[in-house]
């Protein structure tokens, strides 16, 4: 009898969790929008957005509209967009690579991105940014597994090195493009690759909305083939399960979405590592629920990073500082556990 009772009791404890997760990003985007330099009642936030919907609530011609509506809204939303996309990636590859040390920032996609976002700016200003982000960045986690699989099969160690060493090649890519463009040039690659979301706008969001969509929704499809990945290689094909073929896919549509989420925000790196552990630490490793409760949980990190982004000083910190400031101690912390946690199958 007591067994059972625990048994429920963790059942409510599971459901309470889950709940929780999927309600954050909104609790977190409602707290963001009367939050700011200029402050803005609850009320007056509730009026604006219920106007939006139904004319009756709208509070008229008023300053604080055209601050939530044309500022802080859009700035939200592509905060909470671009969460999803690293957190949702961040999951994904750790599923596919079976490694709980990756994510995009690590196997150089985020670097790979960056380049073909500063080749834009700088020399092709013509050709659209984001397609030179998906290039850059898949052609970046090619070459880190293809680097990572010259010694056989791919294991933890050579494929964290292959990352960093193809992050450390891009990044010195980049270092060329901002030492041979005009100095106007130079000052928005710099800005841009600190990772910021002061210039937000309701086409960056569309932008980065066309990503998410398109780049994880054959992931959220597909999320119960993650858990017989992680089985091994020999298992999932006697499950039944195409590895190249699944492998791609995943791999392509978690560079589609991070690449379209670099070229309008910038580097902003760990969320795709921590969030998925967060995540799989409360509710373990079952991929069908841990992909989507990463992606909602992306969305209501990034959106509580870059609220104390804009808030903690007088001016804008770029938001890429602050998440390098919660994820390097994170990382020594799962370096310290041996990335072991609930890392098992489901």
């Amino acid at each position: 009898m007591p067994f059972k009772e625990d048994s429920k009791f963790k059942v409510q404890d599971s459901r309470f969790i889950s709940g929780l997760i999927y309600v954050l990003p909104f609790a977190a985007a409602w707290v963001a929008l009367f939050l700011g330099a200029y402050g803005v009642s609850p009320s007056m936030v509730l009026r604006v957005l219920g106007g939006v919907v139904f004319p009756f609530f709208d509070p008229g011609d008023v300053a604080e509209k055209a601050i939530i509506l044309d500022i802080r809204l859009p700035r939200v939303l592509l905060a909470g967009l671009t969460g999803m996309a690293l957190a949702g990636a961040g999951v994904t590859l750790q599923g596919v690579f079976r490694n709980p040390l990756v994510d995009p920032f690590i196997l150089g996609i985020s670097a790979g991105a960056s380049l073909g976002c500063a080749l834009s700016i700088g020399f092709f200003p013509s050709w659209p940014i984001q397609i030179m982000a998906f290039i850059f960045g898949l052609g970046a986690v090619a070459v880190t597994f293809s680097a990572a699989k010259m010694q056989g099969e791919i294991s933890r160690l050579p494929l964290i090195l292959a990352g960093v060493i193809v992050s450390a090649f891009f990044t010195a890519m980049v270092s060329i493009v901002k030492f041979l463009v005009d100095p106007m040039k130079l000052q928005s690659i710099v800005f841009w690759l600190m990772g910021s979301f002061a210039l937000a706008d309701w086409r960056m969001v569309w932008i980065a909305g066309g990503g998410v969509l398109a780049g994880l929704l054959p992931v959220f499809l597909m999320r119960w083939r993650l858990n017989v990945m992680s089985m091994g290689d020999d298992e999932a094909r006697t499950l039944g399960i195409h590895l190249r073929r699944d492998r791609l896919i995943l791999i392509v549509g978690s560079s589609l979405a991070v690449s379209l989420a670099v070229s309008v925000s910038g580097i902003i790196g760990w969320v795709g590592l921590m969030v998925p552990h967060l995540v799989r630490m409360l509710r373990g490793p079952d991929h069908r629920a841990l992909v989507p409760q990463s992606i909602m949980g992306g969305a209501a990190f990034m959106i509580f990073a870059d609220t104390i982004a804009r808030n903690l000083t007088g001016f804008d910190i770029p938001v890429g500082i602050i998440t390098a400031i919660l994820g390097a101690p994170f990382f020594v912390f799962l370096m310290r556990k041996g990335g072991r946690e609930n890392w098992g199958r489901a």
